[in-house]
């Protein structure tokens, strides 16, 4: 009973139609491009104080909390949850997405720079194109091919720029291992996309990310007491740093990434995430002090071109 009432709830609320879901989109969009850039930044900031199990608790367990405050009144007030199978994609992304994905990520920038690991990430817009086309039947629209090409050259110049390869010091080794991280965390998020997307169809975006971040939570357990010990031996500034990647990299941004998901199809939203290499690197520059290269700029430049691209329509049917 108290799925047929979900499914009620969400077609008979249809979205706004015309500008005004374009308006809210794109603003779900920057929002989440600009905390996502800001979490590479702040991960590589916090490692030496946190180790990546630990800094994955931690971040979901904030993050639990304040999305918490917002979806469990609703939740209370509806009792709308996830019945039987409904479950199975959630527990699926929970443990791959936000569980999976961010112990690689911060074992990842461990071994390699920030902007570096923002790089290597964007492969996972190609992947989520590709499985888009075939398990969500959107196809291989002409000019998501085109502009997806180009912001890659984009982000293959922003590479080019910081001259990605082993640091002065670093083992070869230690650095092919921090890539295969950044490659799995990669596709651990490009599958979780493509299993999110039929549950927004479903759920708000607040409960389906909430439900998402609860999951990954109880899969990162293990690493409580070794979290506790952190925490007692960590500076206030680290402890800082874990609550803000808990507060606006996870519960916001990956709330207004399910929201704007909702709207967008998943090869074309997924595209957006080139921006984030660019925008990472643009925040280095105001809070790290790192100034960008040439290449570095003129890249970003091509990334902002490649993604305008995808956004255009086809005149002709996309091939599939």
């Amino acid at each position: 009973m108290a799925s047929t009432r979900t499914r009620t709830r969400r077609s008979s609320a249809p979205l706004p139609a015309g500008n005004p879901v374009n308006a809210l989109g794109v603003a779900a969009v920057v929002v989440t491009v600009v905390l996502w850039a800001s979490a590479f930044v702040g991960i590589r900031a916090i490692g030496p104080d946190f180790s990546p199990g630990p800094l994955t608790l931690g971040r979901l367990a904030v993050a639990a909390v304040v999305l918490g405050v917002l979806v469990l009144p609703q939740l209370l007030k509806s009792r709308l949850l996830p019945q039987g199978r409904e479950w199975w994609p959630i527990v699926a992304y929970g443990v791959m997405w936000f569980g999976g994905y961010n112990v690689a990520l911060n074992a990842a920038e461990h071994l390699l720079d920030a902007g570096t690991s923002a790089m290597l990430i964007n492969v996972s817009p190609i992947l989520i194109a590709v499985l888009a086309g075939f398990f969500l039947k959107e196809g291989f629209p002409r000019w998501l091919i085109i502009g997806s090409l180009v912001a890659f050259g984009g982000v293959a110049l922003i590479a080019l720029g910081s001259g990605a390869a082993p640091a002065a010091g670093q083992s070869s080794t230690s650095y092919v291992a921090g890539v295969l991280l950044c490659l799995l965390a990669a596709v651990l998020a490009s599958v979780s996309v493509i299993i999110q997307k039929p549950v927004l169809r479903k759920f708000p975006a607040g409960q389906a990310t909430w439900f998402g971040i609860v999951v990954g939570a109880l899969c990162c357990l293990p690493f409580t007491g070794q979290l506790v010990s952190e925490l007692q031996a960590a500076p206030l500034p680290a402890t800082l740093g874990l609550v803000y990647l808990g507060v606006f990299p996870t519960a916001i941004a990956f709330t207004t990434w399910a929201y704007a998901l909702s709207l967008i199809d998943a090869g074309k939203m997924a595209a957006t995430t080139y921006l984030v290499p660019g925008a990472t690197i643009l925040i280095s520059w105001l809070v790290l002090s790192e100034i960008p290269t040439i290449w570095g700029l003129v890249g970003g430049v091509v990334c902002l071109v490649g993604v305008g691209l995808t956004r255009r329509k086809s005149r002709t049917p996309s091939v599939s």
